[in-house]
Parts: C-alpha cells; structure tokens; sequence
C-alpha cells in the first residue's frame, strides 16, 4: 500500500474506538483509564524484542524439522493485542510457532497470531492476511500487533491492521494471522506465502481443537493478497483437508513483469522495485551482486531492512536499469529474473482454486491502482472462471492502491460473512472479459 493511508486508517481506528467502547467500563465501575503518555508507551513498545532477537522465534527441539509435519504447533504463548507502538494490548491472543517450508520447499519456522473472538461466535475461522511488506522484522504482524514499534513511518499501516484484526474478531470470527513472509522475510514469494498461510491454518484449528470441517475464510489486500491467492492456489494438493468456504483478495499483483513495467520511474511506486529485487534474491538464492550496479548496491543496502512505509516514494523516478549493471539493463530477459517471475505468475499451479473467490482492484488512470494491473487481475479472474470457479470480480472505478483498500475491506468482510452464513453465490464470470495476456516471459536456453 501507498504511504497515503490516512482515510483507510481514520476508518479503522474509529472501529477501534467503537470496539474499545464495547468492553465496558472496568469490572469495578471506574471510568477507562486514560491513555499512557508518549514517552511511556514508548518504553513498553521497546520492551517488546524484535522477533530477530525473540528466542520464541527459534525452534530448538531435538527432532529435525524435517521430521515433524508441516503445520506442526512448535511452541505457544498467551500475549495481548492492541495497538502498535503502545507497547500493551486490548486482546487476548496466543502466537504459535509452527512448522512450514520455504519458497525453495525447505522446512522453515514462523508465527500466527491467533485471536478468539469478542463478539457472539459464528464458528468461522478468518486467515488475515497482513499487508506489512516487509524486510525487516519490525513490521511482522506478530510483533506490531503485540504494541511493538514499527517505526512512525509505517505507523498508518500497522494501525490500520490492528484495526481490522480487532474488527474481525468482534464479528464473532476466531483470527489467524501469520507471519507468512517467514522469519527471513521473503515478500513477494507467492509459494512460500500460500504454504505458510496454509500451515498457520492448520496450526490454529489444531490449536484450538477444530476439527477438519471447520470452515475458514481468507482475507489479504495488497501484499496480503498474494499469500491468500497462493494459498487458494495450492490448497488442492497441499493443504486438501481443509475447508476452506471463500478467498477475498484485493489489489493483486498478477504478473510482475507487468508491474515493473507500470511501476518502474514512477514518482509513487518506484521505490519497491530494490525492495523486491532484496527479497526475491532471498527467497530464490539468487547472488544479487553479480547483476547489481553500484548505485544498485548502494539502494538494497538501505532499503535491507525496512518496510514498504520506508522505501515506497523515496526514490522517485527510480528505475530498474539503474539497479543493475549495464549488460543486465534488458531486465526481464535475464534467464535468472525471467525464470523467477513465471513462476510467480498467478494462475500458474497445478490446479487451481476450488473456492468462491472475490477479487477487488482499483482503476486510477485506466491501467490499474497505479501499481496493480486492473487487466492482470480480469484475466486472472476469467481464467478461474473457466476452470469452474465461482468469481465476484470488481473494479473500482477511479481508486489508486488506497481507495482501493477502503472499497475492499467492507466488500470482503461481507462476502465472507455470506460464505460462512452458507448463502448461494453465483458471482459475475458471465461479465469478466479476458484481460490481459498472463504468458510467461521468455527464457534464454543456456547454449
């Protein structure tokens, strides 16, 4: 998301507000205690370790990894969820740390965030998935949504996801929310994301003794889209003894060579572009330095450890050629980049989605929300149509990345609450076109 989130924070702290209003005065009739100072909150939010530094992070068992099923809990503990940066909690949660793989299918660790519900149970289960984009640990919704500090210049979004977990939960929803970049920060790696997601399902219905008919719903905006697309992708023939009823998915970024070639000199969004090449030569084991420039150098460097409120709109006008020695300026037809990108085309698992689907985007200038393609997204769409998916597909008419999210998050939270409320959904594939060409790009054979 766009660091211009304050009309999609006002919505959701006012939620916070009214959410706090229905917990009452306190047990012995005093009026809420005010709100501690700055300089307090402060001190109980660096009170809180960075999960780098959070030994529950760490698994430290005896059995290899390898050995324990995926979607295994490894450990739990009782925390209290809130707002970031206060350093305390409204909520009552449990984080577990469970087993997973990576993008590569290497046994990996990561953390949910498991919150029961406030309002009167409904019996469904919400996989929220964060949109935190981040590389470094200080925006993983395990620790923001504990009161940790994301720094002030993700404020907004961390805000904003407190906002809607809580909102969730008063609807009567139990909420997981995983950590589903891993403890290595891998965003942007479709795979790794739907696997994680998957996992952290299971690792929450086992938890709480759900059994495997529980029905879950998945909700994800923009970089949480992608883990709930994944997901939904996957499940088929990773996670099939799920139950998963409805996938609500908003601003999704379908193809990314599309998006670099939207996004890249822009003003706006360019500066994810060092972001996504940091953390896809992560996930991939890619050697960066062999095709980076010194000036791209110098950007990952800075951009290594921050989230999207710390390099989006900071390098305005960026492109990729910048980043990358001369003789790699065609970008995409490096068999390296191109490779990594076709298998992060969406649509592109064996199998696909068995659940009705809602995808949201917004059209800002006729291309999309100006860093999701709106066409992209159509043709994602029309293409699980024809595989007999059930698809609600809308564009948002006039709506950047922003707007777009303010026009989602009451979209998705209605549909979700129609899947579980078992209503009959048709959805609208008789009026999605085409869109745009999802082709892999090509690849250069080694000679």
């Amino acid at each position: 998301m766009s660091r211009t989130t304050r009309p999609l924070t006002i919505v959701c702290v006012a939620l916070l507000v009214v959410l706090a209003g229905l917990a009452g005065p306190a047990s012995n009739g005093a009026a809420p205690s005010a709100p501690a100072s700055t300089s307090a909150a402060a001190a109980a939010a660096a009170a809180i370790p960075l999960p780098h530094d959070d030994p529950f992070y760490r698994y430290t068992g005896k059995k290899p990894l390898r050995k324990i099923e995926r979607g295994t809990v490894l450990k739990t503990r009782s925390v209290t969820i809130g707002l970031p940066q206060s350093g305390q909690g409204l909520l009552p949660a449990t984080q577990l740390l469970y087993r997973t793989q990576d993008q590569q299918k290497k046994p990996s660790v990561t953390v949910t965030t498991v919150v029961n519900p406030t309002g009167p149970a409904n019996a469904g289960l919400v996989a929220y998935l964060s949109f935190y984009d981040a590389l470094g640990d200080k925006c993983s919704p395990s620790y923001t949504l504990r009161g940790g500090d994301p720094g002030q210049e993700n404020m907004e979004l961390a805000t904003t996801e407190a906002g809607l977990v809580t909102a969730l939960a008063a609807q009567g929803y139990a909420v997981t929310v995983p950590d589903f970049e891993g403890t290595d920060l891998h965003w942007v790696a479709g795979q790794e994301s739907g696997w994680s997601t998957l996992d952290s399902i299971r690792a929450t219905e086992s938890f709480l003794g759900m059994s495997n008919s529980q029905e879950v719903g998945l909700f994800g905006y923009s970089g949480g889209s992608i883990a709930g697309e994944w997901a939904s992708e996957l499940a088929p023939r990773y996670a099939p003894e799920l139950n998963i009823v409805g996938t609500a998915i908003g601003g999704v970024p379908v193809h990314l060579a599309h998006n670099l070639s939207y996004i890249n000199g822009t003003d706006s969004w360019s500066g994810v572009i060092p972001a996504v090449l940091v953390s896809l030569g992560r996930a991939f084991g890619l050697r960066m330095s062999k095709y980076q420039s010194a000036y791209g150098d110098k950007v990952t460097d800075e951009v290594a450890d921050e989230c999207i409120g710390g390099f989006n709109g900071n390098y305005p006008g960026l492109r990729v050629q910048q980043l990358v020695k001369k003789k790699y300026k065609r970008f995409l037809r490096v068999p390296a980049f191109a490779r990594v990108v076709n298998r992060l085309i969406m649509g592109s698992a064996k199998g696909h989605p068995t659940m009705p689907m809602y995808m949201g985007v917004g059209d800002h200038d006729g291309t999309g929300d100006d860093v999701m393609v709106a066409k992209d997204v159509e043709a994602l769409a029309h293409q699980y149509c024809g595989q007999g998916v059930p698809v609600q597909f809308e564009v948002y008419d006039g709506a950047d990345h922003t707007q777009g999210g303010v026009q989602f998050f009451p979209a998705a939270m209605a549909f979700l609450a129609e899947r579980f409320a078992g209503t009959p959904f048709a959805g609208n594939c008789a009026d999605i076109g085409p869109g745009n060409s999802l082709a892999p790009l090509p690849v250069r054979k080694k000679r």
